[in-house]
């Protein structure tokens, strides 16, 4: 439901149920199943509540305490005075992987132009001492993605967040930053200067208040929205410990694909990466067609359509150049025969024919055959 298919005493509800202690998502979201509705909690009593399975009296403690009333009032005049947006995790146009994670948020605050129904959607996090080697990879796999058109899910941090999210604006790409803050600021101040081109395509998501400031424990309960609302995370550089890890082992925890982006075994920021490939926590992420080959994703011809004419000029190396050079002049040709005449080892055929394909100058067809466009 949008904001107007919520009654105020029912946001009323939502609001003072998100700001009592001891009542998280998960027994927030199981008072509202047992009782019908969230009003319908605070129209109940404590002695019937005390009969759901799994709810004692530490849980409900403060349920009907005066001043978490007061609380959610003072938020909904503000969201009123501000014209917030905000999904219910009942509504239609909550984010649907999230939807499916037991702890997800019972309400999220929205900003911008964020159109979910439909779509890839992919989270990309990592250090925010990115190095030359994160920004380059960043740089490249967005622009081989792009023609699939994904969601980019990023944290809007300093580093890897904001180095992904600004490709993901310059390739024309939906982007999204979930924020540890509520939306009457922005965190780090040094990047409002993006916040107008993430709304206009894009926007932001927090199921943080007003009155919620950048703490430490806001980023890691943060960090499980950016795991839970995307189809796979990535993450592009981490040091042995850190926050990008919390939410890789988040991701893992949903049954969500996990990618990590190798790097040498001196570099402090690629340590973390190369742990979660060595622990088999994550798969290796050496390009855009590595993802696409293992989420099973394909381009559609109206993609194919697209790309071409994005890319009158496609760049190719000298590898994509044979390849295409062979396609070209043989008509189509099976995978094997491509790698055989080519001197190609398999895989590093198929990981180019898959970069070839993003690119749109060649196409798939059934039986592992391919053609140039």
């Amino acid at each position: 439901m949008s904001n107007s298919q919520h009654t105020n005493d029912e946001l009323l509800a939502i609001l003072r149920l998100q700001n009592i202690p001891n009542v998280g998502d998960v027994i927030a979201k199981k008072l509202i199943s047992h009782c019908g509705s969230p009003s319908a909690i605070f129209d109940d009593k404590r002695n019937h509540l005390l009969k759901i399975d799994g709810i004692g009296t530490h849980t409900i403690k403060h349920l009907f305490d005066v001043e978490h009333l007061e609380a959610a009032e003072e938020e909904l005049q503000f969201i009123e005075a501000n014209n917030i947006k905000y999904t219910y995790f009942l509504d239609l146009d909550y984010p649907n992987y999230l939807k499916h994670c037991i702890d997800s948020p019972i309400l999220l605050f929205k900003q911008g132009n964020i159109e979910l129904e439909g779509r890839r959607i992919i989270s990309v996090v990592g250090t925010r001492n990115i190095t030359s080697y994160g920004m380059a990879f960043c740089e490249q796999f967005v622009e081989d993605i792009a023609p699939l058109n994904p969601i980019i899910v990023s944290g809007f941090a300093y580093g890897v967040d904001i180095c992904i999210q600004k490709a993901a604006l310059n390739h024309g790409l939906q982007t999204i930053g979930c924020l540890a803050h509520g939306l009457n600021q922005i965190y780090p101040k040094t990047h409002a200067k993006y916040q107008a081109d993430v709304r206009a395509n894009g926007g932001f998501l927090t199921e943080f208040w007003s009155t919620s400031s950048p703490e430490r424990e806001n980023f890691l309960k943060r960090n499980r929205i950016i795991a839970g609302m995307s189809e796979a995370t990535i993450v592009v550089e981490s040091a042995e410990k850190g926050g990008s890890l919390v939410t890789a082992n988040i991701a893992n925890s949903y049954n969500r694909d996990v990618f990590a982006v190798p790097g040498r075994t001196s570099d402090k920021y690629s340590l973390g990466c190369n742990i979660l490939i060595k622990q088999q926590k994550a798969h290796m992420l050496t390009s855009a067609a590595d993802l696409i080959y293992l989420l099973d994703w394909s381009l559609d011809e109206e993609q194919v359509s697209k790309t071409i004419q994005k890319q009158l000029f496609v760049n190719l190396d000298d590898t994509e150049q044979a390849i295409y050079t062979y396609l070209e002049q043989n008509g189509k040709q099976l995978l094997d025969t491509i790698s055989l005449v080519c001197k190609l080892p398999i895989f590093k055929t198929s990981s180019t024919l898959l970069t070839m394909e993003m690119k749109g100058v060649i196409r798939p067809l059934p039986g592992k055959l391919f053609e140039a466009i």
